[in-house]
């Protein structure tokens, strides 16, 4: 297992100063791997610099062929990359293969997209061509949440706009980032993408680094605001997808047993551990009975345990900072006057398990509901009034995403265009597109991903005059 840094195409080894991987199923220690040196980041900004200078030039056709190759050897590697997924991360394989999976189609997806040149013809006769030009060298910072698809969607759409690029993943889920840069490294030249690995502080080296054109980064609020106080110096840009408080609001004319499914999937995906995963259910009285009857009875026949085994559907948390925040937020939301609707099962005493947890009862003001859990606990809160509803949903500081539930989808559009959030599904959550663009109001992020206006976040523009 390579758990080195990557750097020029090169693997290097890190530092004296070592960090632990841990298997969240059993605590146990997967490797220990050295950390970069801030020295090291910067041989790996150097690098990307030097190899800029022709990859800039590189033809479209060019990059295509080489996404195509890493896409192939991705669904190759799957079962590989899959089972370092799970050992990393805790999710059950199959949804770690799906990852992989969802990954390479990804990568044939930016492959396809165009970047556009942009013809103004004035009535003098002059013309105006507008280019979108690569900015130099990316700095990526990715999480321990999806580790694999998430570093696709920073590494490919910079490397399509024919930037090179420099990824910090999350020190506990480095090993599958770690192979998707391998793979890359086969099929592009030195030093247009390397890896360095570490804690926060090599992240914060990279990201302050005064040679990088932009930082991409997905995980907290706070760590986000600090990556945006930092980029003033150099006016960096920055893409910043950041924390979520998903609100679901469900009417009453909904099939309560085919919608609470979908309810189920989309709030504990990934064990809740989504940035767009729902996480505050709001129901309408006159189903509110139904609804977490239903719930409970999904919640309640999940098998809860290792991923790597085979009839597990529900692994643990991924890591122990995560655990004990989630299960002090159910404490503090059952001392608060919540129901707690679940039986917890019998649980493996090594390893961050939690059940899915679903309480009732509660109201804003409590934890639960007014903070981003990003874990498998669900409150689930009563209305009456639709436009009482919309109010409340919109009172959160966050503004990822949120879904309204109903077969009247003229009413449902009209709850969709009052909500506050940079996405709204009608009838699902969390199934992204990577042709809508996806981004966060509020304090849930800044700037956007996904189809052609993510893509050109990686761009800058450059418009050129033509007088004949």
């Amino acid at each position: 297992m390579n758990t080195h840094v990557i750097i020029n195409g090169e693997n290097i080894q890190g530092s004296a100063e070592t960090f632990k991987v841990l298997n969240p199923a059993n605590e146990e220690v997967i490797t220990e791997i050295a950390s970069a040196t801030p020295e090291q980041v910067n041989q790996a900004v150097q690098a990307a610099t030097e190899a800029f200078k022709q990859w800039k030039n590189i033809s479209d056709k060019e990059i295509n062929n080489s996404f195509s190759k890493i896409a192939n050897d991705i669904r190759q590697e799957k079962k590989e990359i899959a089972r370092l997924i799970t050992l990393e991360q805790g999710k059950p394989l199959g949804l770690a293969e799906f990852e992989v999976e969802a990954g390479a189609s990804w990568i044939e997806y930016i492959a396809s997209l165009e970047i556009p040149v942009e013809t103004i013809q004035e009535p003098g006769g002059k013309t105006i061509q507008v280019y979108n030009r690569p900015l130099g060298v990316v700095a990526s910072i990715t999480p321990w949440n999806w580790p694999f698809m998430i570093a696709v969607w920073h590494l490919f759409p910079a490397l399509k706009t024919k930037n090179c690029i420099v990824n910090k993943p999350s020190e506990y889920t480095p090993l599958s980032t770690v192979k998707l840069v391998e793979i890359i490294n086969r099929h592009v030249p030195k030093g247009v993408c390397s890896v360095v690995l570490g804690t926060g502080k090599v992240g914060q080296v990279l990201s302050e680094h005064p040679d990088i054109a932009k930082v991409t980064f997905t995980g907290s609020t706070r760590t986000g605001q600090s990556i945006l106080s930092h980029s003033v110096n150099t006016l960096k840009g920055v893409v910043l997808e950041l924390g979520g408080n998903d609100v679901g609001i469900v009417l009453d004319d909904i099939d309560v047993d085919s919608t609470a499914e979908k309810i189920f999937g989309s709030a504990f995906l990934n064990a809740g551990q989504t940035c767009a995963a729902l996480k505050r259910l709001y129901v309408h009285e006159n189903i509110y009975e139904d609804l977490i009857h239903k719930l409970v009875e999904i919640a309640e026949r999940q098998v809860v345990g290792d991923g790597q085994e085979e009839n597990t559907t529900f692994g643990p948390v991924q890591n122990r900072m995560q655990f004990n925040k989630v299960k002090a937020l159910i404490e503090d939301a059952i001392a608060q006057g919540g129901e707690l609707l679940t039986q917890a099962p019998v649980l493996p005493e090594n390893g961050y398990y939690i059940a899915p947890t679903l309480i009732a009862n509660l109201r804003e003001g409590v934890a639960l509901v007014d903070e981003e859990q990003f874990g498998p606990a669900l409150p689930i809160i009563k209305f009456s009034e639709i436009d009482d509803v919309i109010q409340r949903a919109n009172q959160s500081s966050f503004g990822l995403g949120g879904s309204v539930w109903s077969q009247d989808i003229e009413k449902a559009q009209e709850i969709a265009n009052q909500l506050e959030c940079g996405t709204v599904w009608i009838n699902s959550h969390a199934d992204l597109s990577p042709a809508a663009p996806f981004g966060g109001w509020k304090l849930s992020g800044l700037g956007y991903s996904f189809g052609l206006d993510g893509l050109l976040l990686f761009t800058k523009k450059q418009a050129i005059h033509i007088s004949r």
